[in-house]
């Protein structure tokens, strides 16, 4: 950005927040051994020096303030250390010792290049709020480059590196010097009393003026140590393990608290796993942030760690979606789902997945039987609002497993893995809707279940698993992706297969293994289960507001119509219907002037008094077929409790109407002798109505035949006219009924 004709540089400021690390030592002997880095330090090679330039003790002794002048070897290129045009980086420390208080703050900033570079950090130790005889450190540090000769982003990458590094030498700087303590015999330093004298310090010699370096932050005398904060009563080094198991017990609640909790270094290592100083800084501050913002309890630890992994540690990008998915969580209650929600029948009898003890690495283990799961069954029978809700269970359960297992092993264990057979997997598991509601849901578990899913093992993939993995792929998060193992046939049970991530002792029977598992082998759901769109638009609590398939109702006189506008020509109608009552006729007709704004026959006049029924109608009773529409396909007689699957290429641009059309035996009959069959079922539709459960989609022609091939069938109501009225490569329709 450039004001005036000069150009400004934008700010970039990062900040550190360390978590609480404590010294299970009393307070004065930290102290002692703090001392000890002056007047400079061989452990910290960058730390050259340090000056007292001033001093000032209380009558009393029982304050203390020192400034020092500290002088730092920036590892820093040389050409960057040229143009800077200095040797060293020099920081003021201001430090206030009050032994009465028992504490010490230390301030610090830098003098080099402190107009275009402000360095500020603060940090302080106190006694153990639990144990008198433990000591606490607490860190915080900011760094602003303004300007540095157009060096900006390369001086803050050093200087985040260094100043990370020198966050974790902190801890081995000052139990090296507690060890120096105990090897000279001392073991304990007396408090402060009102008699007390000032302990007496060290004496640095005065350090040479040399010209300063390369801004960078302060590596300053305060140091960190992530140790154990929990047990009130034993505080000697003999029983660091009795209070590791302490710990474990008393921190196995790790709903966040209130705002006054802090985290522990050691609780972090234990919960949490392994982070580097910068990710325990933005951990902490977005926890804080959350205990500031947010009302009432804020979200684990382990899930708000698990957004910061989801966004690499941005903090931004990782508030962002954590707010949405705490949003969400809220409107929905989803914080109570294992509590209210009970799993429906059809789903405990052919929902084909399940858990099933754990890896080698201590994470829970799920197992899909997807080859052998009738997905539009079950979508049919509970809708997409019952099939999500039963997927967020199974991720709420997998988080309340993590923890489980996380006490259980004695290590951090934050995913899950997933273990999916696709034995039987075949086109019909590519039925559009299914396909589309399973994306619905990934994209759901992917904006609140971040980094839940550790490892995926696809066994027995089949030839038309490319296909499904095409479709499903871009939709999940690339860092999920890479943890996809995929074996064909049975490439899992040699090396490097199954066994490599499960005892062998709880492979499934079905695998191969002795482990008897408990996952249902599902099945087709009876379409006796199914249910009308009128029936799962009455569920109580809706996670999403749209549903795939719309419901309508077709009387006789009154066919109901859909207006499909098609702007580019070749382009894919699908269709996928089910007739829950009666029988139809279904036409797809052409038009190249819009119809009138649909008009919608009242229910009320054939006696229907329900209000989930749909009747549109849009072809005018003005309208000539032939002149002002034309019929592109042969109409297809569809029967009660038929599903019926089609697709018609399109040859011409402009409005297609999809309609249904009540079933008329005598006019649609080629004989003046009605079957049987057909008379038993208009006795059996009631008040000439008919109901149909439909969805429809439009595809571009070079999406086609990768994603739609399972609406594809042999069996077709529509090949004679499409063959007489346009060309194999302008116009392709097929249909596949199933009874």
């Amino acid at each position: 950005m450039t004001v005036v004709g000069v150009t400004v540089i934008p700010t970039m400021v990062q900040k550190y927040q360390s978590p609480v690390r404590v010294y299970k030592h009393p307070f004065e002997l930290v102290m002692a051994a703090y001392e000890r880095r002056f007047p400079t330090c061989h452990l910290i090679p960058m730390f050259v020096a340090s000056d007292v330039v001033d001093e000032e003790n209380s009558e009393d002794g029982s304050t203390q303030k020192i400034e020092r002048r500290c002088a730092l070897d920036v590892d820093a290129p040389r050409l960057l250390k040229r143009i800077a045009g200095v040797d060293y980086v020099y920081f003021s420390q201001k430090n206030t010792l009050n032994r009465k208080e028992r504490t010490l703050h230390i301030e610090s900033h830098n003098e080099t290049f402190s107009n275009r570079v402000i360095i500020h950090e603060t940090c302080c130790y106190s006694v153990h709020p639990e144990n008198e005889d433990w000591t606490c450190f607490e860190q915080t540090a900011s760094l602003d480059i303004k300007s540095f000769f157009g060096f900006e982003s390369t001086v803050e990458k050093i200087a985040m590196k260094q100043y990370a590094s020198s966050i974790k030498k902190g801890k081995e700087i000052i139990e090296f010097y507690l060890k120096e303590l105990e090897d000279e015999g001392i073991t304990q330093v007396p408090r402060w009393t009102p008699s007390s004298l000032p302990l007496p310090l060290p004496r640095p010699t005065r350090l040479d003026t040399s010209p300063p370096v390369l801004p960078e932050l302060a590596v300053t005398p305060a140091v960190s140590i992530p140790l154990p904060t929990d047990a009130k009563d034993s505080s000697s080094q003999d029983t660091k393990q009795d209070n590791s198991a302490l710990q474990a017990d008393s921190l196995t609640d790790i709903l966040a608290g209130t705002p006054e909790d802090k985290l522990d270094a050691d609780y972090i290592k234990r919960y949490l796993g392994d982070l580097t100083p910068l990710q325990e800084s933005c951990l902490i501050r977005l926890r804080k942030w959350l205990q500031e913002t947010h009302k009432g309890k804020i979200p684990k630890d382990e899930h708000i760690l698990r957004f910061l992994r989801a966004r690499d540690f941005n903090m931004d990008k990782a508030r962002e979606i954590l707010c949405q998915s705490l949003t969400w969580r809220k409107q929905h209650q989803v914080d109570y789902l294992l509590e209210t929600w009970t799993s429906p029948q059809v789903l405990q009898d052919y929902y084909t997945g399940g858990w099933h003890h754990h890896d080698r690495d201590g994470r829970p283990l799920y197992i899909l039987r997807l080859g052998q799961m009738d997905t539009k069954g079950l979508v049919r029978a509970l809708g997409e609002e019952s099939l999500l809700r039963h997927v967020l269970s199974i991720n709420e359960e997998g988080l309340r497993r993590c923890e489980e297992n996380t006490k259980v092993f004695g290590r951090p264990i934050s995913c899950w893995t997933c273990l999916v057979d696709l034995e039987g997997l075949n086109m019909r598991h590519l039925w559009r809707p299914g396909v589309k509601a399973l994306l619905r849901i990934i994209e759901v578990v992917e904006a609140n279940y971040p980094e839940t899913l550790g490892r995926l093992l696809i066994l027995r993939a089949p030839r038309v698993f490319p296909v499904l993995w095409t479709l499903v792929s871009p939709f999940i998060d690339e860092n999920t992706r890479k943890k996809f193992l995929i074996y064909a046939g049975n490439d899992y049970q040699g090396p490097g297969g199954l066994v490599d991530y499960i005892d062998k002792e709880i492979i499934p029977d079905f695998l191969g293994g002795e482990c008897m598992c408990e996952v249902p082998e599902g099945g087709l759901v009876p379409k006796s289960m199914y249910r009308t769109a009128e029936e799962l638009e009455n569920e109580d609590v809706r996670l999403w507001t749209e549903t795939i398939y719309q419901s309508a109702s077709v009387f006789k006189g009154a066919p109901h119509e859909v207006l499909i506008e098609i702007i580019d020509a070749s382009s894919v109608i699908t269709w996928d219907f089910d007739m829950c009552k009666g029988d139809v006729v279904f036409n797809i007709y052409h038009s190249k002037r819009a119809p009138q704004p649909p008009r919608k026959e009242a229910l009320g006049a054939h006696g229907i008094t329900s209000p989930g029924g749909n009747n549109v109608q849009l072809i005018d009773k003005s309208w000539t077929l032939g002149q002002d529409y034309s019929m592109v396909e042969s109409p297809l007689t569809c029967k009660e409790g038929e599903s019926v699957q089609g697709s018609h290429i399109t040859r011409w641009p402009g409005f297609y109407i999809l309609q249904w059309k009540f079933y008329n035996m005598a006019a649609c009959s080629a004989t003046n002798l009605p079957r049987v069959d057909d008379v038993l079922a208009t006795l059996q539709v009631s008040s000439h109505k008919c109901k149909v459960m439909y969805y429809t989609e439009v595809l571009g022609s070079e999406d086609f035949r990768g994603s739609m091939t399972s609406l594809e069938s042999s069996h077709s109501g529509f090949s004679q006219l499409s063959a007489a009225t346009t060309s194999s490569s302008q116009s392709q329709s097929s249909s596949m009924i199933s009874r």
